[in-house]
């Protein structure tokens, strides 16, 4: 990559509602022009004009349903380059404290568990990621990887892991609110996939929020040994 396109890629970035744009993203879901538009707070055309910069730069990927435009990030590096760089942005980059009790409880959601595009992220997230390397089931001392047991364990469960092009199996994304890596790769969207359509964690609000259920409790003791109160 020359010097040019890494400036230009990081101009990209380089703009509040673009950032905020990509952010919301992480939720690995496709999004309207209009409900981006809504969640930064900037007019519709103003959307649409920084919208074409991301999708022209190959950050977003775009699809068309009829008259709806949807965009989606692009790829899971470009969601792992996003989150990497939420978590290296320092306290001097943080965003303000909450001005009312739903923006305070709407960040302690995500603080306490949400996705990172199609992994679990925040404490559930990291929890799980170290009770998953405290059974042996994964490695952090020779960098992220599942052991054979660790393969095992996603077998038995009827979810095997299966490759998906140049994709790692196990990466660790560094989490930005727990400052730790979690669990990323194919194995982490499938766990966080499994997690979802099992009904452990159910997804809450409008953003990547999401919380572990009752069963979920139960289901994330038995395997792994956590204590449902570091859930809570």
């Amino acid at each position: 990559m020359a010097s040019k396109d890494l400036a230009a890629l990081a101009a990209l970035f380089a703009d509040e509602t673009r950032a905020a744009f990509v952010l919301a993203l992480l939720d690995g879901r496709a999004w309207t022009a209009g409900e981006l538009a809504r969640h930064a707070r900037v007019a519709p055309s103003t959307a649409s004009e920084h919208l074409g910069k991301l999708v022209a730069g190959g950050v977003l990927a775009e699809e068309r349903q009829g008259r709806h435009r949807y965009v989606r990030l692009a790829d899971p590096g470009i969601a792992q380059l996003v989150e990497d760089l939420a978590a290296r942005s320092g306290p001097a980059l943080a965003a303000p404290p909450p001005t009312t009790l739903g923006a305070a409880g709407a960040g302690r959601a995500m603080a306490r568990g949400r996705t990172c595009y199609d992994h679990l992220a925040g404490r559930l997230g990291v929890t799980i990621t170290e009770a998953m390397t405290a059974r042996g089931l994964l490695r952090q001392d020779t960098g992220f990887a599942l052991t054979d047991r660790g393969v095992e364990w996603f077998a038995e469960r009827g979810v095997p892991l299966a490759p998906r092009g140049r994709r790692p199996i196990a990466r660790g994304c560094l989490d930005w609110t727990e400052r730790t890596p979690h669990l990323a790769g194919i194995a982490g969207a499938t766990l966080c996939a499994h997690a979802l359509d099992s009904g452990w964690c159910v997804r809450i609000g409008s953003q990547r929020a999401v919380r572990v259920t009752p069963a979920g409790e139960r289901a994330l003791q038995d395997a792994l040994g956590i204590d449902p109160a570091m859930l809570r």
